[in-house]
């Protein structure tokens, strides 16, 4: 079998976890299967970085950002390949360079535009293992890039399907995916397996234990994902095409905490206006969430959308050459969204009436609401958050 791993940054946190990944990997070699390893930065290495940088320029160049946050993943392929050659194990480290994985010239968010596997399979065919630094790709003219936070997902996922493996390993300090985050309801449970879409969701909603991308590119390539501990032997979770699914209403609960509000009241009515301002926000890459509009009266509207808080101050500063045509504008970085999702809601009525009844109960108020055939989610107050969490997670007994 060909398998590719993944370690992210608390994987390999220390040297003594660095030393306790090779033995892993070792073990997979050992039975028999060739191993490309895609690693993270240690933990806490890219924010230090970025603070260095922050040191000298509140807007550092995102070239250059990307030149020094590569520099991360690379320390730790180095000494993962340096650990496995002490313990008789033939690796080689690689860059995204020397790994062949190509961009675009989007830096700091650059997207694979394609994988040339000729170094990989090369080295695969002498026996050794490789240790690829994730994150980070070339672009076309020869620059660093790197892939967005959670880059290494991805970077693991691209590899994995251009090679053809047979499975990809996502190892983080976790066992796998739960039906909510743990820390927030002690009854979660470990699920064993999960469709694409549903993953996608959770991930897109603010489960932290994949990139979004990253699962859409599973998805794409019908690549089997199994997300597990690095820590114990146990089982994780397999994510995988929908089959039979549809029987579990709602598979897990997620809340996003990195949400903020954007009320624009006494909105100038023509028409034009809401394409002017959502295609300011696309130019700054401002990725805009729920979108409500009220219905027009005395040629005003009033026009709420969500986005991330750490974009806020670029909307802000948007919004400011719209003045004119808008009469108030409010920002409110004091909400969450929660977030129910599963496959079969397709197919079941009543799961939103639940979910409304719920949050009733416990007297939170919802603001807004957006749903999709297998989701919905709410904002509410942020203060609410987690007991909205832990009500609608014994609703839908979870």
């Amino acid at each position: 079998m060909l398998i590719v791993q993944k370690y992210g940054g608390t994987s390999v946190g220390d040297l003594e976890r660095i030393k306790n990944v090779a033995k892993r990997v070792a073990q997979t070699k050992d039975a028999g299967n060739d191993v490309v390893v895609v690693v993270s930065a240690m933990s806490g290495e890219t924010n230090k970085l970025i603070d260095y940088a922050h040191y000298f320029s509140k807007s550092p160049s995102k070239k250059e950002m990307d030149l020094l946050l590569s520099s991360g993943e690379r320390v730790t392929s180095a000494l993962l390949s340096i650990a496995l050659n002490e313990m008789g194990y033939p690796a080689v480290a690689m860059t995204g360079r020397e790994a062949g994985i190509l961009t675009d010239s989007s830096h700091t968010m650059a997207r694979i535009a394609n994988i040339d596997t000729k170094p990989i399979s090369n080295a695969l065919s002498e026996g050794k293992i490789i240790v690829v630094a994730g994150f980070q790709g070339i672009s076309s003219d020869g620059r660093v890039t790197t892939l967005g936070r959670g880059g290494s997902d991805l970077s693991a996922v691209a590899i994995a399907g251009a090679l053809k493996a047979d499975v990809c390993e996502i190892y983080t300090d976790v066992d796998g995916v739960y039906t909510t985050d743990p820390r927030i309801e002690p009854n979660a449970s470990k699920m064993d397996r999960i469709s694409y879409d549903e993953m996608l969701e959770l991930a897109s909603l603010g489960a932290k234990v994949l990139q979004n991308r990253s699962v859409e590119l599973a998805k794409k390539l019908n690549l089997n994902l199994v997300v597990r501990s690095s820590f114990n032997e146990n089982e994780g979770t397999l994510i995988t095409k929908e089959e039979n699914m549809e029987e579990v209403l709602v598979s897990g609960v997620a809340l996003d905490k990195n949400q903020a509000r954007v009320d624009l009241r006494g909105v100038v009515d023509r028409p034009g206006i809401a394409s002017e301002i959502f295609k300011a926000l696309s130019n700054e890459h401002v990725n805009v969430d729920m979108i409500v509009q009220t219905i027009s009266k005395d040629g005003e509207t009033s026009l709420d959308f969500t986005v991330a808080q750490s974009e806020l101050g670029s909307v802000k500063k948007i919004m400011g050459a719209f003045s004119e045509n808008i009469r108030e504008i409010e920002y409110n970085d004091e909400i969450v969204k929660v977030s129910i999702v599963g496959v079969g809601m397709k197919n079941h009525s009543g799961i939103a009436a639940t979910a409304f009844e719920t949050l009733a109960n416990e007297n939170i108020n919802i603001q807004m609401i957006s749903t999709s055939e297998i989701k919905i989610s709410m904002i509410i107050d942020k203060k609410y958050g987690e007991l909205a969490v832990r009500s609608l997670h014994s609703a839908y007994n979870l």
